[in-house]
């Protein structure tokens, strides 16, 4: 399994929290995700896909600023997929 740094501030929390997910959510699946690929929308942000720790499906999106540093963007649980 991966390790990241996540670069978390009040906002991104309060906008990840906005659609459920928590930061322990968020990093969980970002770190054992099988699935990545890049957003279409930006190139310098990632999807990770995945299930949390109580097995709900996840989309985490986020940017990587370098080779360890995760900056979150945003989550949601899909509506399909």
């Amino acid at each position: 399994m991966p390790w990241f740094e996540f670069f978390w501030t009040p906002e991104i929390e309060q906008h990840v929290a906005e659609h459920g997910v928590t930061v322990e959510q968020f990093e969980y699946v970002v770190m054992t995700s099988v699935a990545r690929e890049f957003s279409h929308s930006n190139s310098q942000n990632t999807v990770a896909k995945g299930y949390d720790q109580t097995g709900r499906w996840l989309i985490c999106v986020y940017e990587m600023i370098d080779t360890m540093t995760v900056l979150p963007v945003t989550a949601y649980e899909p509506t399909e997929e």
